[in-house]
């Protein structure tokens, strides 16, 4: 990661002496925030609008004056700075950026595209920078790069690269930038005046977003603020940095102060993501290879690797909504992705009833009330669900009255099969020690009862003219927390298979708030929320305390965060801890999903994190992938990914998580 600054520093008209001033004190505190680059505001040397001005020879003469102090005031400081300035070259005169860093001018790169409409008038005083490549410039004495071929590469920092482009650049239908990031450019700048009219904002954030999507990529954008020369405009100095679509920080606009906002750049995440995204290397080659028209300037950035925190959010529930302006929306879609997928395979099947076990645990509840939204749409009752309870030896009469009030509720059609007699039965037949009267709880033990269940299932599906809605959902197929073949691994449907555990709680959650049922069927939702999650396959130790799958796994928030990183990012293990720790180490710190409740909000420290994310690697990377590759169909619900071999995830059965554990144990020793 890097750390990334957007500076605001109050600006004087036509006053290159007073703005370097700005501009010094702003490198100076960026470098006491720990900052690897600062991006600074278009012309913010001289100003932007002085109109005329811009062709004063004193004034251009004072401009290098201070890019020179500013160069000078650099050498002791560590980030890159990112200015602009107006520089005479062969008789014309270039709205510049520079880069600046420790003492050296790395290149300067002209503005391309010259507004010159409305209130604009560039063209009167500056030449475009459209088609110059392999130049040089004299600047403060130094001889630098000149050009819009331009690049920056740390040498010493992987993946620290970035371009600069001016304002309208950024406008234009073929922005500079997007050139730049085919040519490995993982880090965009932009230095813009940018006046600011009625809904201005909204559009910078939009091109912010979008350019950084599209290009995968981190965009910061940098606009003029207080001190600009309002004879005919105004500025409100909006600083932007977005990573990948996503808002990482923004500046208080029309603050009459200077300002700077910071936030942590995963440069790693980008390269990844480019790395899976054939169609940015395929846009490459139709480009002509971007990469062999630019020239990559190198420079040692010598970084400290001190201990600087984290200036980015991390949220706890990658695939959980945890700002109010997305809740409404998310879960709409994402409930609607399953009902529909559902829908669609009863009327594909024809089928004349769904089957579904209902044990009153949390993933059979999400695939009840999907199932029933999707005969909802299709017009036809809810009593063509067949809901089974099907008790075991551990069975508790909590989720038994639960699975019973659900069922009836939502009016579906409700049984009962108590397959305690046959798997005792089955158990005989084998000699397991339980049928002698032994106390022994296995994995046979738990098997037996598990895929008794999904064998009876199967079977009044046929005898019903029906299928089988699978409940496991995405968290239980990364842990392989199922039982394979003939068990809950296995079903005509996985409704349930792309949503993690995670979200399954808060889509209940969310169905209770916007009243999807009536009140009868809320208030049994709200119970089955508030109660352990367990297979129900060991009975009760003697103090009465069930079997909890948490407890034997770890916590499924943990687990959802790591499988996030893991499949979606491509990230290294010691990484996801550094990033876990950050995001669960203090539970007053950060947003939460919303009406998450307070006796929820856990905390880890970061062995307990360590301790979780080696089981999740080990059952994830070594023991579980067989159980994948032979997935039911199921809708991919989450962009955090699927593990569907016919979708996003692809791996072999016979893995081993050996390089994940030791770059984990390697990077973590000391837990």
């Amino acid at each position: 990661m890097i750390r990334t600054g957007v500076c605001t520093p109050l600006a004087t008209v036509g006053d290159p002496a007073a703005n370097t001033d700005a501009a010094i004190e702003a490198a100076r505190h960026g470098d006491a925030n720990g900052a690897d680059l600062l991006l600074f505001p278009e012309l913010n040397i001289s100003a932007y609008a002085i109109d005329d001005l811009h062709l004063q020879d004193a004034l251009i003469d004072a401009t290098e004056a201070g890019i020179a102090r500013l160069v000078e005031a650099s050498a002791d400081l560590r980030p890159v700075l990112c200015v602009g300035a107006a520089l005479r070259r062969n008789g014309r005169l270039y709205n510049c950026a520079l880069a600046i860093h420790r003492g050296r001018i790395l290149g300067v790169v002209p503005k391309q595209f010259l507004p010159n409409y409305r209130e604009y008038y560039e063209k009167r005083w500056f030449a475009s920078g459209i088609g110059l490549a392999g130049l040089e410039i004299e600047v403060a004495g130094q001889t630098a790069p000149f050009g819009t071929d331009l690049i920056f590469a740390a040498q010493d920092l992987e993946d620290f690269v970035f371009h600069m482009e001016i304002c309208e650049d950024f406008w234009a239908p073929t922005p500079p930038s997007s050139l730049a990031a085919l040519a490995g450019a993982l880090v965009l700048c932009n230095l813009s005046a940018s006046n600011i009219v009625i809904g201005k904002s909204r559009e910078r954030q939009l091109l912010c977003a979008s350019q950084s999507a599209r290009t995968v990529s981190a965009y910061l954008y940098s606009a003029a603020g207080p001190g600009e020369s309002t004879t005919d405009l105004a500025w409100d100095g909006q600083g932007l940095i977005y990573e990948l679509g996503e808002f990482l920080a923004g500046s208080q606009r029309f603050d009459l102060a200077p300002e700077a906002v910071y936030a942590d750049i995963d440069l790693e995440r980008l390269r990844l993501e480019r790395m899976r995204f054939p169609t940015f290397n395929d846009a490459a080659v139709a480009a002509g290879h971007p990469e062999t028209r630019f020239r990559r300037i190198g420079f040692r950035h010598d970084p400290a690797f001190d201990d600087v925190g984290l200036r980015r959010p991390v949220r706890r529930f990658p695939f959980v909504p945890n700002t109010p302006a997305k809740l409404e929306e998310d879960c709409y879609e994402a409930f609607n992705i399953q009902v529909e997928g559902l829908r669609k395979r009863i009327v594909s099947v024809g089928a004349k009833h769904l089957v579904i076990g209902v044990s009153g645990g949390l993933d059979s509840t999400h695939a009840l009330i999907v199932a029933a939204k999707a005969m909802d749409r299709l017009g036809r009752p809810r009593s063509d669900i067949l809901g089974f309870t099907l008790p075991g030896f551990a069975t508790g009469d909590t989720t038994r009255s639960n699975a019973w009030t659900l069922m009836k509720t939502l009016g579906v059609t409700g049984e009962e099969i108590d397959i305690t007699p046959a798997a005792r039965q089955m158990l005989t037949d084998m000699g397991h020690p339980f049928a002698q009267g032994e106390p022994v709880y296995d994995i046979t033990f738990e098997n037996v009862q598990a895929g008794l269940r999904t064998d009876y299932l199967f079977r009044l599906a046929n005898q019903r003219q029906g299928f089988v809605v699978g409940t496991g959902d995405l968290s239980e197929m990364a842990l392989g927390w199922c039982t394979y073949g003939v068990g809950d691994q296995m079903s005509h449907y996985a409704v349930n298979t792309g949503v993690p555990k995670t979200l399954i709680q808060y889509l209940i959650r969310w169905s209770v708030k916007t009243s999807q049922f009536d009140e009868q069927t809320d208030e049994v939702l709200t119970a089955i929320l508030d109660t352990e999650i367990s297979p129900e396959l060991v009975p009760a130790d003697a103090e009465g305390g069930m079997q909890s799958t948490q407890d034997r796994i770890g916590p499924y928030e943990l687990h959802d965060f790591f499988l996030h990183y893991v499949v979606r990012r491509g990230m290294r293990p010691s990484k996801i801890a550094f990033l876990a720790w950050h995001a669960w180490r203090d539970a007053k710190e950060g947003l939460w999903p919303i009406d998450f409740p307070e006796a929820g909000r856990n905390e880890y420290d970061l062995a307990t994190i360590a301790k979780w994310l080696e089981i999740f690697l080990i059952r994830f990377f070594q023991t579980s992938q067989f159980k994948r590759s032979a997935i039911p169909n199921g809708p991919k619900v989450s962009a955090g990914g699927a593990l569907s071999p016919r979708g996003d995830w692809r791996a072999p059965s016979d893995g081993t998580a050996r390089p994940w554990i030791d770059e984990l144990r390697g990077a973590l020793p000391e837990v």
